[in-house]
């Protein structure tokens, strides 16, 4: 069963996010999602595990096009797992809309911070300057660039109080 988790208005249309309970559902659209974004989800075992991960995790879905996925860390901390927006959904407000979704389902359950790992600004990947452009501009804060975290990619964590 899935429930509207929220209606999100987007331009002149609105964008329906629904909290997705079926695992299964879950891997479906992950694995959907990520093979169209072979730039960024290009490596078959990260990919492979994502798509197991998600299954246990709080996800949010824009139908087939979009996912967000929640990991819990403590009773006041979460993550921002993974997020993927098929390519020819880009700059449509799928993103925005999935993250209010899970702001609004942590906030709902007394969570205060967000974090979200991405690849960190000491490498050019002009890609990921936009995705950490995405979060600061909807309230993340850079807080430490890791370089040693990922194997050959510097980490930058952001944080959102919320």
């Amino acid at each position: 069963m899935e429930l509207v988790a929220l209606s999100h208005k987007v331009g002149s249309g609105r964008v329906d996010v629904v909290e997705i309970e079926s695992p299964e559902e879950r891997s479906r659209i992950c694995e959907i999602v990520l093979r169209d974004l072979p730039d960024w989800f290009g490596i078959e075992e990260a990919t492979a595990a994502y798509i197991r991960d998600v299954a246990e995790l709080p996800t949010f879905a824009v139908g087939d096009d979009a996912l967000l996925s929640l990991k819990l860390h403590t009773p006041r901390a979460a993550e921002v797992y993974l997020m993927g927006v098929r390519r020819a959904r880009h700059g449509e407000g799928l993103g925005t809309a999935l993250l209010a979704a899970a702001e609004d389902h942590l906030r709902a359950r007394a969570v205060e911070y967000l974090q979200v790992k991405t690849l960190g600004p000491s490498d050019p990947d002009p890609g990921y300057a936009r995705r950490r452009a995405f979060y600061e501009a909807r309230g993340f804060v850079p807080l430490e660039e890791l370089p040693e975290l990922w194997e050959h990619n510097p980490c930058l964590i952001l944080v959102k109080r919320l």
